[in-house]
């Protein structure tokens, strides 16, 4: 979140902020207000807690029983008073951090006006397909060359479940470990990470773990939640640290299964694959000096697209207007591949330089050369979101026969396999 005396000390700013980012529910006056709030109230606890040790100290003294009868209700009356103000002082604490946590970060300067379909396309790469035949979507591939089983898993696991089995299952296996080679030889550590994680972390990333509007599954009876994004698991590892400059940037790359209930995620583009309760992901992280961050952003940028460059799909590069950020981003570039079903472009990657904003709760450091502590930058970014990755390859690469071609990046993952044929002889009829 923002720094509350910067919120204060720069009250008009955020307020045009927020207007430009078109957030109804942030409101900086109430976020000032508290703050002032709580600094009379914790003058009044210093200054009670103050009489209190006056009280103590006298106590020791010879007195008249008269005298230290008078000290002794004192000392009760003072008691509770601040017993009564520090339970107000814990009200309008939790009150301010929840104010606080609904105003966005600061967003960046070259960040287009508008809504989500207002964003900025910097760049397109390839061209979608013309085909000479009638394309099928990625649902009637999946079930046509035994890739994808909803059925089976609405019966075992509810809507929005899958299967994946055959190739299908060997290309998502095939995209994880591209991905993560891919990385790790860009100096990237890679990590399998937790899927659930305390709801505090999930808070400090910029996820709402609770409320009618959440996407987060929560545990029973306690303080976890099913990840959404390996973003959550690889910020928090690094929390409470004060790190050395000469270590930054801390480049990390983590797999992990992601869990989102898609609330209200309605419509024709929603259904098979593009948004499901479950799925794998390789996400990259990075934690750097407010310096480098912008670099460090690009980076990013970059090799998502190295990464479907070599998948040889038609895709897009979109800065996304401050209307459709998320609190936490200062900048978010996402890049949308050619899904022919769609005919237009789908989501499949997205990355984000969110400054200060998240380690700001998370209390990670760095010291400068003066060794003062400063707070990191964190950024996180996309590889690869296995099932919309695999809608752009299945739609894509489809032949006129029913086959579909397998990206030449993921044939040695694949045991050389060239193309997924209908024909599988070994299945059980």
């Amino acid at each position: 979140m923002l720094d509350i005396k910067f919120i204060r000390d720069n009250l008009e700013l955020v307020r045009e902020n927020i207007a430009f980012r078109g957030v109804k529910s942030a409101d900086p006056d109430q976020v000032v207000d508290l703050y002032q709030k709580r600094l009379a109230l914790q003058q009044s606890l210093e200054a009670l807690r103050a009489e209190r040790n006056e009280t103590a100290q006298k106590m020791k003294g010879k007195l008249e029983p008269e005298e230290r009868q008078k000290l002794i209700d004192r000392g009760r009356e003072l008691k509770e008073e601040i017993a009564g103000l520090e339970t107000e002082m814990e009200h309008l604490a939790a009150n301010l951090e929840a104010a606080a946590r609904a105003i966005p970060n600061l967003t960046h300067p070259e960040v287009p006006k508008g809504g989500e379909d207002e964003g900025n396309v910097l760049q397109m790469i390839g061209e979608p397909r013309a085909f000479g035949f009638e394309p099928k979507d990625h649902l009637a591939l999946g079930a046509d060359l035994r890739l994808i089983d909803f059925e089976s898993a609405t019966t075992v696991s509810g809507a929005k479940f899958y299967y994946l089995l055959n190739e299908g299952a060997m290309l998502e296996l095939a995209l994880i470990n591209y991905a993560m080679a891919k990385l790790t030889a860009r100096g990237y550590t890679p990590y399998i990470t937790p899927d659930l994680a305390r709801a505090s972390v999930l808070e400090s990333i910029g996820f709402n773990p609770r409320g009618e509007e959440t996407q987060v599954y929560t545990v029973a009876g306690s303080d976890l939640c099913l990840v959404g994004t390996a973003e959550i698991t690889l910020g928090g590892l690094l929390q409470n640290r004060i790190l050395r400059k000469e270590d930054l940037p801390i480049r990390l790359v983590g797999f992990s299964h992601c869990f989102r209930t898609e609330a209200g995620a309605h419509g024709a583009f929603s259904k098979g694959l593009y948004r499901v309760h479950q799925f794998s992901k390789v996400e990259m992280f990075a934690f750097t000096s407010p310096e480098e961050s912008e670099a460090l952003h690009a980076e990013m940028r970059d090799i998502e697209i190295e990464i479907f460059t070599e998948l040889g799909l038609p895709f897009r590069v979109v800065d996304i207007a401050a209307g459709d950020l998320g609190a936490p981003a200062y900048r978010k570039f996402d890049l949308e591949a050619w899904m022919p079903s769609r005919n237009g472009y789908g989501e499949v990657t997205s990355t984000s330089n969110c400054t200060d904003y998240q380690s700001r709760r998370l209390a990670i450091r760095y010291r400068d050369e003066s060794n003062a502590t400063r707070l990191v930058h964190t950024l996180n970014g996309t590889a690869v979101a296995v099932p919309r990755a695999i809608i752009a390859i299945l739609e894509n690469n489809q032949q006129e026969d029913g086959s579909v071609v397998i990206p030449q990046v993921l044939r040695p993952f694949m045991g050389g396999q060239e193309v997924i044929r209908p024909e599988k002889p070994w299945e059980r009829k």
